[in-house]
């Protein structure tokens, strides 16, 4: 049965659950991401796991998930299942939103539409036209007298994701004012506070890509950027010193795998992995180039949620700080944007042997970037540890791994 549903009307479905489809047309102006908000009589958030987004596509208990976005022809569909029977205590609503993310607005969205799939019903939403409106509630299901029910909404908002949040209770921090040759920030979202003393972890929501040139420092906010076929990590340091680059590579079954060309205490060399998913370009040596670089090709598969580069430097290899070498990473997606991040809270001390400087977050939108910038404790040889966090993001744990064999 196919049944349209105009702006403002409600109608009930045959089934708790179901799914939605939302598709428009194709165009290099647009960048528009799907977010659902799982939500109380009072229409707001119970906590992060109330937001269903790229990075956490699927709700705790099952209500809601998203599905990998596609294109079919010149049409992007975004897709989520849901099924209302296994909201939380407390959640009565699911809102399916979007946002454009370049700041365009849905003025420039094309044969905008969306669809309720219940059952063996099929519920065509069409929107009225939007001018410069960056955030869009598209519609809601919600429980009423033990009925699931849908409602046609459309509304918009020109403050984007955050004043989606705001609606719904999401605390945004305030995007710092930046100018237009500046890349810019991604917005912040969290319904609590959370503090990692391993590192600092990533606990907010991003929904923007940089890209460019941009340097990230400790202390700024994670962002994302497009996924290309081949990234690579290059450290670069003064000559004077020798250094060496190796990956930590965090699979979806839990498992560290390290990619180096040296080996330690129970670990093998291994200079590449997954048929080169994350492979180790070769060791420089002492050269006599002003500039030193060892280069990490990466080519992200499903299989792998995060990479962390580490910049390593034995004793035997002689003494020498990260600051007074000016060890930099720089994560290139070949495609326009390069990400750097220097080792500028490093202090003089030569009894510090390891770095890693940032962590990459695979996610299917695109590519997280962290500067963490963590240093091991002096005289320590051990490498860090990987592990996933309660915030379902990969964090680092400093001398927590096995010892580094000398070279």
């Amino acid at each position: 049965m196919n049944q349209l549903l105009q702006m403002g009307a409600n109608t009930a479905l045959n089934s708790p659950k179901g799914e939605v489809t939302v598709s428009y047309e194709i165009s290099d102006a647009i960048d528009i991401s799907l977010t659902a908000f799982l939500l109380t009589d009072l229409e707001k958030v119970q906590g992060d796991n109330g937001i269903i987004f790229y990075n956490q596509p699927e709700s705790s208990s099952g209500a809601a998930t998203l599905r990998p976005s596609a294109k079919v022809g010149n049409t992007k569909v975004h897709k989520i299942d849901f099924d209302l029977s296994k909201v939380p205590p407390g959640i009565t609503k699911i809102a399916v939103t979007l946002t454009e993310d370049n700041n365009t607005g849905f003025s420039n969205v094309k044969n905008l539409k969306a669809e309720i799939r219940s059952g063996d019903s099929s519920i065509q939403l069409t929107p009225a036209n939007f001018s410069k409106e960056n955030g869009i509630v598209v519609l809601e299901l919600y429980l009423r007298n033990g009925q699931t029910k849908a409602k046609s909404i459309w509304r918009g908002f020109d403050s984007g994701l955050e004043g989606l949040c705001k609606n719904y209770g999401v605390e945004v921090d305030p995007v710092e004012s930046i100018k237009p040759s500046e890349p810019k920030e991604p917005v912040k979202l969290s319904t609590e506070s959370k503090n990692k003393s391993s590192q600092n972890a990533f606990s907010s929501i991003n929904l923007e890509k940089v890209k460019g040139k941009i340097n990230l420092d400790k202390g700024q906010k994670p962002i994302i950027i497009d996924k290309t076929p081949e990234i690579t990590a290059t450290v670069s340091w003064k000559t004077g010193t020798d250094y060496d680059i190796y990956a930590l590579v965090y699979t979806k079954n839990g498992k560290q795998v390290d990619v180096a060309m040296f080996g330690a205490t129970g670990t093998p060399p291994l200079s590449r992995f997954g048929n080169g998913a994350v492979e180790h370009m070769g060791d420089v040596g002492r050269n006599s180039g002003s500039i030193k670089k060892e280069i990490i090709k990466i080519r992200l598969t499903n299989d792998i949620l995060a990479v962390v580069p580490v910049v390593y430097s034995a004793q035997s290899n002689g003494t020498g700080s990260f600051y007074r070498y000016k060890v930099s990473m720089s994560i290139d997606n070949h495609n326009g944007t390069s990400v750097t991040i220097s080792s500028k809270n490093a202090n003089n001390n030569d009894r510090i042997y390891t770095c890693v400087p940032g962590i990459l977050q695979n996610t299917e939108d695109g590519v997280i970037i962290s500067p963490i910038e963590l240093y091991s404790k002096p005289n320590s040889e051990y490498r860090p540890k990987l592990k996933m966090g309660s915030s379902n993001m990969v964090e680092v744990m400093m001398d927590q791994g096995p010892k580094n064999n000398y070279k």
